[in-house]
């Protein structure tokens, strides 16, 4: 019934031949891995204003010089961003790049940020998309939590079902988003070239704003950036592309930067020529698209296609995430399960722990994620930092052809990257300060994997293991309820391995069961010894680890190997388990880590 289930939600299993049908084109890889970078027009213009608004109205048209400069940064990240996909085309962007040229920790600081702010874009843009719903829906509003956490499953299924059908269900809306935001862009400026939109809307550009500081103008500069989240999931996502994967992806990054460039322009543009103010019930596009449209149908289409591009910008952390954790668990950083592709070929449990998180998330903050936005900023502009720079150390030790230009690019991308990381420390200092403590804490958790993982190997190595004494007998020990059909089937089981000795062990509760177990026994089984040991305190487990430890201890002086034997019966239906109390699983389980003890289980398969 499980599998049906499961068959129903996320289709039937591919074979691993047909992990090339499941790559991506350039228009579907533009959809899912540029959903977050473009659904940030929608609030990253909206971010810059409302610094501004501490001066006034008047200080509005600082937007335009502002932009201009958040532009400059998005043309380094993509130039930065695609020299990485050529240098590094199997994928990891500033987790392999940071690893490979500024050391190990700086690397794992990087995949840390990175795995975290993949888990912050499904939640909060979850949680954004929710807002928006409930917003035309007032009487959902007390859902919000239910509604996301639906959402989260939804996409979830969506991409557990493959990558290519995902990005087919998806794509569409994506597309559909930058439609009709170029349309409302377009229909706009025509409106501004005509004279329909009257210039006393807004203050002259260049008019003088009483107490400007450089201190505000750098912190409206960092707030507009969250508009560039996203932007390096495409790197991280090489290998999903079809062949030539890098050429594709760099292509594919090239178009997402002018997408994103020209919306957020657009979106900027008119905000600044409508003289729109931000306000607390209705977001800058909605007041773009009401001027624009008026509140008609065109309106309503506008705020729903928004609402939903927020909801699906949570797909590109399902496109980065699970590669960057193949990544990090392939140099064995995190688990090998990540590395694991499940029955449509994708990684699986990646797409199900990030999943699981982002829920988790939007519980404990009530689907009130806004504190965790400036987290989410400063999360990205981190291995922005530390890409860039790595790509600067690789220039300087390399000196390919045209080395200069390319420092050049990553030298502005790095400095600005630093500048803007920086003044979001310093002036969202209460919101961002559990970066210091969690990211460091991340670091040494992957380097705790990375020992054990090490320990691991070195202990499965032969060369390097320490030679085992022969063995030179075996001694069985079986534990037994009763005499049925279980212990008559170990007992078989024993007998045909030819032991030298086979040990029954009956743990009785009183005396008078004791002695008379011990009569049965020696009418039943004769040649096969029987040890009962008496427990006054009804535990079965105390008295049999005591007796292994003699037995064990005996055994070691004349190298003999000692097996404990546990007879256990399987019901024919599984809830039938629930009836049973399951002695033998908690031997075994007490059992199963003792050093030099094999602990063996016999099963006998009841029929009806």
């Amino acid at each position: 019934m499980f599998t049906l289930f499961k068959r129903v939600l996320i289709g039937q299993p591919l074979k691993s031949k047909d992990l090339g049908e499941q790559k991506l084109n350039k228009t579907k890889a533009l959809a899912i891995l540029s959903s977050d970078a473009l659904s940030s027009v929608a609030y990253g213009p909206e971010q810059i204003l409302l610094v501004l608004m501490a001066l006034g109205a008047v200080a509005y048209w600082l937007s335009i010089p502002i932009a201009i400069g958040i532009l400059v940064l998005l043309v380094a990240l993509v130039l930065s961003y695609r020299q990485i996909i050529f240098a590094y085309p199997h994928g990891g962007g500033a987790y392999v790049v940071s690893k490979e040229n500024l050391g190990v920790n700086s690397g794992l600081l990087a995949g840390g940020a990175l795995l975290v702010d993949y888990i912050l874009t499904v939640a909060v843009s979850i949680s954004a998309g929710t807002d928006a719903i409930t917003s035309a829906f007032p009487s959902l509003h007390g859902y919000n939590v239910l509604i996301a956490c639906l959402l989260v499953i939804l996409i979830t299924i969506l991409n557990l079902r493959g990558l290519t059908e995902s990005a087919s269900v998806l794509a569409y809306p994506v597309y559909l988003f930058v439609a009709i935001l170029f349309l409302t862009i377009a229909v706009g400026l025509y409106k501004v070239l005509t004279g329909q939109i009257s210039p006393e809307l807004h203050t002259s550009f260049g008019t003088p704003i009483a107490g400007l500081s450089l201190f505000l103008l750098l912190r409206a500069f960092a707030s507009g950036s969250s508009a560039l989240t996203g932007v390096e999931a495409i790197s991280n996502a090489i290998p999903n592309f079809k062949s030539p994967a890098p050429n594709n992806a760099a292509k594919t990054l090239a178009a997402m930067g002018i997408l994103l460039a020209i919306l957020f322009s657009g979106i900027v543009f008119l905000a600044y020529y409508y003289g729109i103010s931000p306000k607390v019930e209705e977001t800058v596009v909605s007041q773009i698209a009401s001027a624009t449209f008026g509140r008609g149908v065109m309106y309503y289409i506008i705020q729903g296609i928004t609402a939903m591009i927020l909801v699906l910008a949570a797909n590109t952390g399902y496109s980065a995430f699970p590669l960057l954790a193949v990544n990090l668990a392939k140099d064995k950083y995190i688990a090998r399960m990540f590395t694991v592709r499940g029955d449509r070929l994708g990684y699986s449990n990646g797409i199900l722990f990030l999943a699981t998180a982002s829920i988790l998330l939007i519980i404990m903050f009530k689907g009130q994620t806004e504190h965790l936005i400036p987290l989410y900023a400063v999360g990205v502009f981190i291995p922005f930092t530390l890409a860039q720079t790595g790509m600067l150390v690789k220039w300087l030790r390399e000196k390919p052809a045209g080395w200069r230009f390319k420092l050049t690019i990553n030298a502005i991308g790095a400095a600005i990257s630093f500048l803007v990381m920086m003044i979001f420390f310093i002036t969202k200092f209460p919101q961002v300060w559990p970066v210091l403590i969690f990211l460091p804490l991340i670091v040494l958790f992957f380097r705790s994997i990375h020992k054990h993982y090490e320990d691991v190997g070195d202990q499965l190595r032969i060369s390097s293991c320490e030679p085992h004494k022969p063995i030179e007998g075996n001694v069985f020990i079986i534990p037994v309820a009763g005499i049925t059909h279980v212990v008559e089937n170990t007992l078989n089981y024993a007998k045909s391995l030819h032991p030298d000795q086979i040990i029954a062990v009956y743990v009785a509760f009183d005396k008078e069961s004791e002695k008379a177990f011990e009569e049965k026994w020696s009418h039943w089984q004769p040649d096969v010894r029987l040890v009962t040991l008496y427990s006054q305190y009804r535990s079965i487990i105390q008295p049999l680890t005591k007796f292994v430890d003699t037995v064990e201890y005996k055994a070691k002086e004349s190298n003999f190997q000692v097996t404990v034997l546990i007879p256990q019966f399987i019901p024919k239906k599984q809830w039938h388990n629930a009836l049973h109390n399951q002695s033998s699983l908690l031997i075994r389980a007490f059992l199963l880590y003792r050093r030099d003890l094999i602990v063996t289980t016999v099963p006998y398969h009841f029929k009806k």
